[in-house]
């Protein structure tokens, strides 16, 4: 039976469900502490309230982070015991008893037409991608491809399967996509893993008996869930670290399996073999592995079938379409990332010009949402020059120093600005890290001399709508004069494919596939040693300072993009992967 002083609070229906309304102080703060899950009955609203606590439960809670409308924000799955979760821009919560037994999701992504690559692509390399077509259906026949991660928004994996899954729909390819469930300790482990396997030392937590413990009991039960889901001809891809505990699961019940790791180190360290160490037992059941470079593939991988990758975008996404200047503009405005002044109507744009964009659909979409923007109150105008970087909230992106760089570029007299842009909190269910790192750098801002940090925003962009989000990096990078990615260790870095894509001149760091994308002065500019402010603000100054030589850095780049990293290249990489397993 419920429990009394939850039967003796008022009720409200929120999400189709009655539940007891925590209007009083006293009420929010005990929440469901202190009852086990019978007397807790069906949860718990918490109005006027964006953080909550979870000392003194007894099971784990299903939170549940609503705006003023009473339309959910954000979620956290299985939060247990003694835990803090916030989303600072809800205005009530809910907590409801952990659903039980944690099972994968799927996630439905569209199909997309492969028109508009077809039509970015030479005779050749059009003539080859036909064929590439011809013969996946053929090898492909009655049989279906899945993916399975973490999340399906806030990350570059995240993003390439909403497109890579919707081509190959579009190519006729049965693709299906279903993300894992897991708990914050799962992920907070997983993050863990990510870091060691750049070879950092992230949270200096523990891998023991204790750990891996907690990372095959989540993965049994997701795998449980998959197993339901697959047929014996079917073949899977698990993509990270958080996905690679179901591959002993599948392995053993004859389910071709392949891993996708996305992440690595150029360099081998005491921290990389950690992490390779507690992912053994799980990686090599797998048929086949896959890695961005060559550099990436550990040892324990010697002997498997493995295939490099290199990751793509797709130009047709509403992240990665031409959109016009004038709109471009009127998106930045929207969101609360330019001065709302009116469009003079320059180059490429009208007045009045409208923050719409083309959805994936075809469809025409206005973006409606804003960034939650830390600045001093001022925002550069229509004609100010940007330093733009676009990333997760991630101290391997290293935005604190980004930050101190710029303040640099601003002592060499440039009168430039930078806008930091990232995942609004609470929508990357994978990541811990992300508050605590934004509030590091918010931190950082604050101590920035006063002029630099007038000249500094950072922007939490919206993530309730995924391809409002890509609209709004699309007209970010546009706009920008610099695009920068100073990462301190990266994977593939797909943001800088991004700005290539769009012309823009990229200073970047020199580090895992960055370097596999810009040839330093031709494509772009790389950065040695990514800790050198006075280095990193030499190359931003000189691309400021000489717009003729940005603009040929930014066309060959774009041209490099065309050539090596659209989904064309991709897709018959992975098709020439697959020919190399046994048939089933």
């Amino acid at each position: 039976m419920t429990a009394r002083r939850l039967r003796d609070l008022p009720s409200a229906v929120v999400l189709g469900r009655e539940l007891p309304v925590a209007a009083s102080h006293r009420a929010r703060l005990l929440g469901l502490a202190h009852l086990d899950r019978q007397r807790a009955g069906p949860g718990l609203l918490l109005r006027r309230c964006s953080c909550v606590h979870t000392f003194g439960m007894r099971f784990a809670l299903d939170l549940v982070f609503l705006d003023r409308d009473g339309r959910p924000r954000s979620f956290r799955r299985a939060v247990p015991p003694r835990r803090i979760a916030w989303d600072r821009g809800a205005s009530a919560v809910l907590e409801l008893p952990c659903r039980g037994a944690m099972t994968a999701s799927e996630v439905h992504a569209p199909s997309l037409s492969l028109e508009p690559l077809r039509a970015e692509l030479g005779p050749e390399a059009l003539e080859r991608f036909e064929q590439g077509m011809r013969r996946s259906a053929e090898l492909l026949e009655g049989r279906r491809i899945w993916n399975v991660n973490s999340t399906s928004s806030g990350g570059g994996v995240a993003e390439m399967l909403w497109s890579w899954v919707g081509l190959a729909r579009g190519a006729g390819v049965d693709m299906r996509w279903l993300t894992l469930a897991g708990s914050a300790e799962f992920f907070t482990l997983t993050k863990r893993l990510h870091n060691l396997l750049h070879g950092e030392v992230g949270d200096g937590g523990e891998l023991g008996e204790e750990e891996r413990a907690a990372f095959e009991r989540v993965s049994a039960e997701n795998a449980a869930s998959v197993l339901a889901r697959i047929d014996p001809g079917d073949v899977v891809f698990l993509h990270d670290p958080q996905a690679a505990g179901l591959a002993p699961a599948l392995a053993e019940a004859g389910r071709t399996t392949i891993w996708r790791c996305h992440i690595g180190a150029d360099e081998r360290n005491r921290l990389t073999a950690t992490g390779w160490d507690f992912l053994a037992p799980y990686v090599t059941r797998a048929d086949a592995v896959v890695f961005s470079r060559r550099e990436f593939v550990p040892e324990i991988c010697a002997g498997m079938t493995t295939a490099i990758v290199p990751p793509s975008i797709d130009i047709s996404s509403p992240k990665n379409q031409e959109i016009e200047p004038g709109r471009v503009r009127a998106i930045l405005r929207q969101t609360g990332l330019l001065a709302a002044e009116m469009d003079g109507g320059g180059e490429g744009g009208a007045d009045r010009a409208e923050p719409v964009f083309r959805r994936s659909d075809g469809g025409e979409a206005r973006v409606e949402r804003r960034c939650e923007v830390v600045g001093e109150g001022v925002l550069p105008g229509a004609d100010a020059q940007l330093v733009v970087q676009v990333s997760r909230w991630d101290r391997l992106k290293d935005p604190a120093g980004v930050m101190h760089g710029f303040a640099a570029v601003r002592e060499e007299g440039h009168d430039a600005w930078l806008i930091l842009a990232g995942p609004s909190l609470g929508t990357v269910t994978d990541d811990p890290d992300g508050a605590a790192v934004l509030a590091e750098v918010e931190a950082e801002w604050r101590r920035l001399p006063d002029d630099v940090r007038a000249r500094v925003l950072l922007a939490s962009l919206p993530m309730e709508d995924l391809e409002e989000n890509g609209a709004i990096v699309n007209a970010l990078q546009r706009r920008a004069t610099v695009v920068v990615q100073k990462s301190l260790k990266e994977g593939f870095g797909l943001t800088v494919t991004e700005a290539m894509w769009k012309g823009r001149p990229v200073v970047a760091s020199d580090s895992g596939g960055i370097g596999d994308q810009i040839a330093d002065g031709v494509t772009g500019v790389l950065l040695d040693n990514p800790l050198d402010l006075r280095g990193f603000a030499a190359a931003v100054g000189g691309l400021l300072a000489d717009p003729e030589r940005a603009e040929a850095l930014g066309d060959a780049g774009r041209e490099s993009v065309r050539e090596n990293f659209l989904e064309n290249r991709h897709l018959l990489q992975y098709l020439d992967l697959l020919e190399r397993l046994p048939a089933d």
